[in-house]
């Protein structure tokens, strides 16, 4: 695993990885905010307990690939890459700028640690199972993790990437599906009720947790399980989160899946950011 300020506990990671997120929405005054407030929980234990990563390197052959399947969620995955110090905290004010190598949607091509190019929901679980295939061909101990939406589970890809890995075996694949009970076009299971999550996953043939998002020692609990189960199946983590976790009056806001903040309001939120863990 990555050392980096190894002294620095999960939850202040979390809450800076909030807070960066925060500083780039302020750059726009507009995005997909509340869901990278709602999964930063997810991703301070994916970067700084579970994945195995060089800062200086991001394509080190040895290192964990994290994908992230939902392109818009990219402002939460840089916010990580900034603390995680792949990417320099400077340039988080560059964020959705032109010639910037932070884009509105992940592009590999232009961010260090960005491992796929999102935009089109749906692909991301289909990508990960050809790189578990090939690492595995390769003799690779490397896990890949693959972070995707509760609305991707409306994309028959995502059910035809999730039998492959169960027939393949794919011990060394890690979904990571963020429950949030919000799309576009409303509350999630509004849209398509995909419940039960869990069987469904279980009758593909994979090992499945299901925990709170955003509570981080049952996320390290579940990581640590997942990287350890001893049978030759793909893991799934089930992460229920909520919208804006940690702003109570962006939790509050009925549709939140884009969200358009005032000026002032971005400085309220970033203060009651600050007033949380510093330990």
């Amino acid at each position: 695993m990555a050392q980096i300020g190894h002294n620095i506990s999960l939850p202040e990671r979390a809450r800076r990885i909030r807070r960066h997120a925060l500083r780039m929405g302020e750059v726009q005054g507009q995005g997909y905010i509340a869901q990278a407030l709602g999964i930063a929980d997810v991703l301070a234990v994916a970067y700084f307990h579970a994945t195995s990563y060089r800062p200086e390197d991001p394509e080190w052959e040895g290192r964990d690939r994290f994908l992230l399947s939902i392109g818009h969620y990219a402002i939460a995955l840089y916010a990580a890459l900034i603390e995680a110090k792949i990417i320099p905290e400077d340039e988080l004010e560059t964020y959705g700028t032109d010639d910037s190598r932070l884009p509105m949607s992940g592009m590999a091509a232009y961010t260090p640690g960005m491992e796929i190019t999102g935009g089109s929901l749906g692909h991301g679980l289909g990508i990960a199972v050809g790189m578990s295939l090939a690492l595995k061909r390769k003799g690779s101990r490397s896990f890949v993790y693959n972070l995707f939406s509760d609305g991707e589970l409306d994309e028959g890809s995502t059910w035809e990437a999730a039998m492959s890995a169960g027939s393949y075996k794919l011990d060394n694949l890690i979904g990571i599906v963020d429950v949030n009970q919000m799309q576009a076009d409303g509350p999630s299971l509004g849209v398509l009720n995909f419940e039960p999550l869990g069987p469904k996953f279980e009758a593909f043939g994979w090992f499945v947790q299901r925990v709170d998002g955003n509570d981080i020692d049952a996320l390290v609990d579940a990581f640590d399980k997942a990287r350890q189960h001893p049978h030759p199946q793909p893991r799934m983590i089930i992460c229920d989160t909520k919208m804006a976790k940690g702003v109570p009056f962006l939790e509050a806001r009925e549709r939140n899946h884009f969200l358009r903040v005032e000026p002032q309001e971005w400085a309220e939120a970033i203060r009651i950011i600050d007033a949380g863990v510093t330990a």
